[in-house]
């Protein structure tokens, strides 16, 4: 098992390497524009797992899936003359849904705003269901110490002492 930060190194150094090399262009017409989103390289340093995102309609994306598959043999090959390891890690090429996640985000997000429209209009002309303040309050209290409870006058200091 491989250091940790080993493999970031070298994961980031393959998203380099392959990026480079599809910026300069593969032969394959089908390639799209093809962002390379992230790499992940197993702790024994065999295996590397390239996440990618296409611009472009599904189709394109479809085509460009394709490309990428036929031509992971070179660039295999282009990371092994790039990098110092013993052994060249294979290539793997996975479709990253990013841009669908968002997408789905934003819908949920703009769901999440029209219904607190509407609670915060639904709010405004809303009525109690009971007493507009439902919480029991302290009885208040005349001026000269004595409580008033259904017109009889209790006091204050004698309410303590029951017997």
């Amino acid at each position: 098992m491989a250091d940790p930060a080993r493999a970031r190194k070298m994961a980031d150094r393959i998203k380099e390497i392959v990026a480079k090399r599809l910026d300069k262009g593969l032969r394959d017409p089908r390639l799209g524009f093809v962002t390379i989103t992230d790499v992940r390289v197993t702790g024994d340093l065999q295996h590397a797992s390239i996440f990618y995102t296409v611009y472009g309609t599904d189709e394109e994306r479809r085509d460009s899936a394709l490309a990428l598959k036929s031509a992971t043999g070179m660039l295999r090959t282009e990371v092994g003359r790039n990098i110092t390891a013993r052994l060249t890690p294979s290539l793997e090429f996975i479709a990253d849904a990013i841009p669908e996640n968002a997408e789905h985000i934003e819908e949920l997000l703009r769901e999440a705003r029209e219904r607190d429209a509407e609670t915060t209009e639904l709010a405004s002309t809303a009525e109690y269901a009971g007493e507009a303040d439902p919480y029991v309050k302290p009885r208040d209290l005349d001026d000269d110490g004595a409580d008033e409870l259904d017109g009889d006058t209790v006091d204050v200091a004698d309410e303590g002492r029951a017997g």
